[in-house]
């Protein structure tokens, strides 16, 4: 990617005729140097969708008015639109419980410097990884989830992300069921990892229950959390080729390894406002 500071645009409209001509007219009236451009038309939703990268020094105002002066634009075109600033690092929230892979991937990523975010806390029903995340800096909150408590640690859990300003949440092997309530102050903005067995081996021990099935095939896939259970559009989904002299504990592994990079993957697709979603389904312009 380029080093440039830059406008991120990303937007989706009734499809029509004259689109583009419309959106890069606008910014080549304001002298706007276009530096990435992706466009995708779904006949069947009758909807364009689109992601373009401006060179910010291009042109003659900041942000806000950028936007100020794109709105009709995006008005006449019936637009559902953002436009961000490559400047402003995203603030992620990770929620984890007693699974460490997808955590510690992420984390390494996060001092790497590949994932430039900041992460303002991490959140756990669990205490087990207090002092891993505190060694990095990372304010870390112990929220216990029970039957009975469950209510009092939604709103816990809200008051945290609302306070630091979350723009995303990652469940990072989070291995409790969200309230509808936080489903619903977050919509797009929470990001989930499960393997792809689903729905054919529900509960526990599902590379097992592979296992016992003869699976050659193990996948992982990163969802945004709707309401409804696991159901939400998907973002990013691999596989891997496993073989009969896979053990159960290698499945286990392989999957942990391939949840890692499918979550880094997405997570990283919609940092970048990458990812355009509508209903259940997503463009993921790459």
């Amino acid at each position: 990617m380029h080093r440039d500071r830059f406008y991120t645009l990303a937007a989706s409209c009734p499809d029509r005729t004259g689109i583009i001509a419309r959106v890069t007219g606008f910014f080549a009236e304001h002298r706007g140097w276009i530096l990435e451009s992706s466009f995708h038309s779904d006949e069947e939703a009758r909807r364009y969708f689109m992601r373009l990268e401006i060179r910010a020094d291009s042109l003659p105002f900041m942000l806000a008015e950028l936007r100020d002066r794109f709105r009709p634009v995006a008005d006449e075109l019936q637009m559902d639109w953002k436009i961000t600033d490559s400047a402003v690092k995203k603030r992620v929230v990770i929620l984890v419980s007693k699974q460490e892979h997808c955590l510690y991937d992420l984390l390494a990523r996060w001092q790497a410097r590949e994932l430039d975010i900041e992460i303002p806390c991490v959140i756990s029903n669990h205490d087990t990884f207090k002092g891993f995340v505190e060694w990095h800096g990372i304010p870390f909150h112990h929220v216990p989830v029970t039957a009975e408590n469950k209510p009092k640690a939604c709103a816990e859990m809200l008051r945290l992300i609302d306070e630091t300003r979350a723009d995303t949440i990652v469940l990072a092997r989070y291995m409790q069921i969200l309230a509808p309530a936080v489903c619903a102050a977050y919509p797009g903005q929470i990001l989930n990892i499960h393997h792809s067995f689903l729905p054919s081996f529900v509960g526990a021990k599902p590379y097992h229950q592979a296992y016992q099935r003869g699976v050659k095939l193990i996948g992982a896939t990163c969802h945004y959390v709707t309401e409804e259970l696991d159901q939400g559009p998907i973002v990013e989904q691999d596989v891997i080729r496993i073989d009969h002299s896979d053990s159960p504990d290698d499945m286990v592994r392989y999957g942990k390894d391939i949840e890692k990079t499918v979550l880094a993957r997405g997570l990283r697709y919609h940092l970048e406002d990458r990812v355009l979603a509508h209903g259940n389904k997503t463009v993921v312009f790459r």
